[in-house]
């Protein structure tokens, strides 16, 4: 049978005219049709007009819809899909065939600019800043000391002096802003560093404690290094760290390789498939041959060279295959007794910037490493892991500056790296920029401060934003500005999403352990529960309580229990005949 609500325009007509002429209005009520087409060119249009009224961009709509109309034709017009807003691309789309992955999957803002901006963009870098737009997260109220990004932008993971680790969903988020999960990997040590590895499968966390540990994407633990002995003397003779970790990162050409340093004076890498010992160790020394402690570490960008900073102010640098002699050494890169807070390669992996305790960032170049190339001062540093950073293009250093409490506002400062002139400057907050992070694909810069705020800079032109969440709002504001039904029957386009995301690449694991824990402690063979000792005889195979040497059983018979069950009185009084008849003991005695 066939939906008379579908019916042909030819035959809905003559339908009509029939019921005319029978003098009545009509064969009864129809099925409610949907021009989708419509639907979602009206939404698209209304969705410009608002994002250009918040950006302070008029534009004419007219030729907005002229744009729409060929995008609609051809199908792989990126000026309508640039216009859309959402959370960021995964760089592995960014690199494929614009014509190949459809305009779904193509970054925003790509074609936003016109020649002449990208002109000016090209010959001022301050004009690629992200900070129109910010995003602010609350983890806690002590001090944001790590941040990482997963290298597709989807999730951020924060840790804080609050011993806590909290994993922030983009795509999950809602307008309340909270973190998905919350945990304490490390118990009651401080987080002082976080960092996803080139695949964004595991996390590395590095606490106060001897041993890193490896996360999985959902916060299990994959891996965790092991202890030292302390007792040795020689650091490289131990199988681990003795002493609180300081700083670590992945290798960043070889995914299951990473690095940690520690105070008890060396640089070690491990492998992921062995955490059991150590593959390399790395001591720095001073100058007279001593033992220095490594504040910061890092890889070059090729992950050939090993370069950590020292608390006697020495910047090292070794080969990654020769753990002997150091490549490079600057003596005097800072002042001594100050902690050396971060070291960062440029993507050239010739310069390097370095941010001291001395209130200073220095530029260098590795091949004339006697002395900086350029020098800014004035830069507060008050902890042991404020970040310097490069921007995407090679052109822009920017870190964090220090406050003390109602001291004014932690800012973010950009340095020209031509120059080192600062050349702009972002007020964040109220409290110290502790970490800060630009993400090179994505164009975004993420931000810790020492009041427990993360925050999250970008512009929805200039960053680059997942295509499938663009998707995600577009239905939503089809629903919220048309009031269009909740369940509308039409076949949904195709989303890109992470491979991480989906069912079948998710693990299964139990959602709580503390159920298990609680059934696990019932079962005395799962928790060892000690058998209690004998009563009474032995039995079952085992010697009672007073044991089976020959001393042990003479105690037991001397100590033997031989209670008589009888009536004590006729006890007593069967020995009162023989008493009276032959007196012994008492009747003599007193006889006289």
């Amino acid at each position: 049978f066939e939906n008379p609500g579908r019916q042909h325009p030819a035959s809905m007509n003559d339908d009509g005219e029939i019921a005319s002429v029978m003098g009545f209005s009509g064969f009864g009520k129809k099925a409610r049709t949907f021009d989708l087409e419509a639907i979602f060119e009206q939404t698209r249009r209304t969705a410009i007009e608002r994002s250009q009224q918040v950006l302070g961009k008029f534009t004419n709509v007219t030729s907005c819809s002229k744009q729409s109309e060929s995008s609609s034709d051809s199908g792989s017009d990126s000026d309508s899909d640039s216009e859309l807003i959402g959370p960021p691309l995964p760089p592995q789309l960014t690199d494929q065939d614009d014509d190949e992955l459809g305009p779904l999957t193509r970054a925003s803002g790509s074609t936003a600019h016109s020649d002449e901006d990208d002109d000016d963009d090209g010959e001022n870098p301050v004009k690629k800043i992200p900070d129109t737009h910010e995003i602010t997260l609350q983890h806690g109220t002590k001090t944001v000391s790590a941040l990482a990004l997963d290298p597709s932008g989807a999730r951020l993971v924060t840790g804080g002096y609050d011993y806590d680790v909290r994993f922030w969903d983009f795509a999950g988020m809602d307008q309340a802003v909270q973190a998905f999960r919350s945990l304490q990997p490390c118990e009651c040590h401080q987080i002082t560093s976080l960092q996803y590895s080139n695949t964004g499968d595991v996390i590395l966390v590095v606490s106060g404690n001897a041993q890193a540990k490896v996360l999985d994407r959902d916060g299990f633990n994959v891996m965790e290094c092991v202890k030292g002995d302390q007792y040795i003397v020689d650091m490289a003779k131990t199988k681990g760290h003795t002493a609180m970790l300081n700083n670590g990162c992945w290798h960043p050409k070889i995914k299951e390789e990473f690095m940690t340093c520690s105070n008890d004076g060396t640089v070690r890498t491990w492998d992921l498939s062995s955490g059991k010992k150590h593959k390399s160790v790395f001591k720095p020394r001073s100058f007279q041959g001593k033992k220095v402690v490594p504040t910061c570490c890092t890889y070059s960008r090729d992950g050939k060279l090993i370069a950590a900073g020292c608390q006697d102010g020495t910047i090292q640098i070794w080969d990654r295959n020769l753990s002997v002699h150091t490549k490079f050494h600057c003596r005097q890169a800072h002042i001594p007794g100050s902690d050396t807070s971060c070291i960062a390669f440029s993507y050239d992996g010739v310069t390097l910037a370095s941010r001291g305790g001395d209130d200073t960032l220095k530029l260098w170049d590795i091949r004339n490493f006697k002395k900086p190339v350029n020098v800014a001062t004035g830069l507060n540093n008050y902890f042991t892991m404020t970040d310097c950073c490069f921007s995407p293009d090679d052109r822009l250093l920017v870190t964090g500056t220090s406050v003390k409490k109602d001291g004014g506002n932690g800012k973010l400062a950009f340095f020209d790296r031509a120059s080192f002139q600062k050349v702009y400057e972002i007020e964040v907050t109220n409290a110290s920029v502790v970490r800060c992070l630009w993400h090179p694909k994505l164009n975004q810069i993420m931000v810790g401060t020492s009041n427990g705020l993360a925050k999250v800079y970008y512009d929805p032109v200039k960053s680059h934003r997942y295509a499938c969440y663009k998707l995600r709002l577009f239905v939503r504001l089809c629903y919220v500005i048309l009031q269009l039904p909740k369940q509308l029957d039409y076949p949904c386009l195709p989303c890109v999403s992470p491979a991480h995301a989906l069912p079948m690449f998710r693990e299964a694991r139990q959602r709580s352990t503390r159920k298990q824990l609680e059934k696990d402690r019932l079962d005395p063979k799962k928790s060892n529960k000690p058998e209690p000792p004998v009563s009474g005889p032995g039995r079952g195979g085992r010697v009672a309580a007073h044991g089976g040497t020959l001393s042990s059983f003479i105690v037991k018979n001397i100590a033997l229990d031989k209670t008589d069950d009888s009536n004590p009185r006729q006890a007593i009084l069967r020995h009162a005949k023989e008493a009276s008849d032959n007196p012994y003991w008492v009747a003599p005695a007193y006889k006289q």
